[in-house]
């Protein structure tokens, strides 16, 4: 997905001014912001990465949790080919039915419970269109950055159906890493882990995770305490290293759905605006300025109708790195 934002703002991910001097608490729970995609039917997304108190988790960047949204008030996704450097995207839908197209001539859909990688290293770019069958659409659209050795790799994509499994009241779907003894076979360039999970009214659940990893639980359905902390829908809750299980409790009387991201603390500092990940101001004007030239860095859509986004204006400061706050 496009950051359609007419005017989007530096997104900073990898660092705060936090000097680190504050304990942490065992749980930091980060609210969304509503973000308008397009015109005047646009559908909303809610973001919660990335934010001033907290921009990665793991290598992921970038988390938006949209729907379920009627298609026939919203318009539904209706997403131009638009460009990507430095990053893979990964789709995870709940409901409905996406058609995927790219440049390197990948023609897939995204469906519930399937996953769509797209690796855009030096360059790709794609579009996104909801389908007709579509009634109510539902689902989480993630990025993950790409580390400096890899930031300019080849384009690819991958897809993944993953199989569910169970542990006690739980299903869960692992699409990246290693959970629940399944681990998926999709190839990441940092240590990473994505699932779904599917809490039964009332249950509760001990999740042995990597102790290595940070972990963020964003809540889709239901409210659920993670280690005694309460989540409402569409939170996300940031956990540190250092941890070996999490402890999930559905007290309420429906079930819960969660999806769980992981990874390694990614230690580099990176600029991200628009759809651009870079490591300085000039690399994301370069790469504005190729898209805007149709350059063949990031190729074309076949079988698109309609024009491609254009870029928006870039900010009159420069685009500064940062990291994330330091782990205490």
């Amino acid at each position: 997905m496009s950051n359609a934002e007419t005017r989007p703002v530096e997104m900073r991910c990898g660092a705060s001014d936090a000097d680190g001097s504050a304990p942490q608490p065992p749980v930091e729970v980060l609210t969304p912001r509503d973000v308008p995609l397009g015109g005047p039917r646009a559908m909303t997304v809610r973001r919660t990465l990335p934010q001033r108190s907290r921009t990665m988790i793991g290598a992921w960047c970038f988390a938006d949790h949209y729907g379920p949204d009627d298609v026939s008030r919203t318009g539904g996704m209706d997403v131009a080919p638009h460009p990507h450097t430095g990053l893979q995207t990964v789709s995870w839908l709940f409901s409905g039915e996406i058609e995927h197209r790219d440049s390197l001539g990948s023609h897939a859909y995204v469906r519930p419970g399937e996953l769509n990688l797209m690796t855009g290293g030096h360059g790709i770019s794609h579009s996104e269109v909801s389908t007709a069958r579509t009634t109510v659409l539902h689902g989480v659209q993630l990025w993950v950055a790409l580390p400096a050795e890899h930031r300019d790799t080849a384009r690819d994509f991958q897809h993944h159906v993953p199989a569910p499994v169970r542990i006690g009241e739980a299903g869960i779907r692992v699409f990246l890493g290693t959970l629940a003894g399944t681990a998926s076979p999709v190839r990441t360039f940092t240590p990473l882990l994505g699932a779904e999970i599917v809490l039964a009214p009332g249950a509760s659940l001990t999740l042995p995770v990597d102790p290595g990893f940070e972990h963020g639980l964003l809540v889709d359905r239901g409210t659920v305490r993670l280690a005694g902390t309460e989540l409402r829908p569409a939170e996300l809750a940031y956990v540190h290293p250092g941890r070996d299980t999490l402890d999930l409790v559905n007290g309420l009387d429906g079930p819960a759905r969660l999806v769980l991201l992981g990874g390694t603390p990614f230690e580099e500092e990176i600029v991200m605006w628009w759809n651009f990940v870079g490591r300085s101001h000039a690399d994301i004007v370069r790469a504005r300025q190729e898209w805007e030239e149709a350059s063949d860095r990031f190729g074309a859509v076949e079988g698109c109708p309609g024009a491609r986004l254009p870029a928006p204006a870039l900010p009159h400061a420069t685009l500064t790195p940062r990291r994330n706050p330091p782990r205490a």
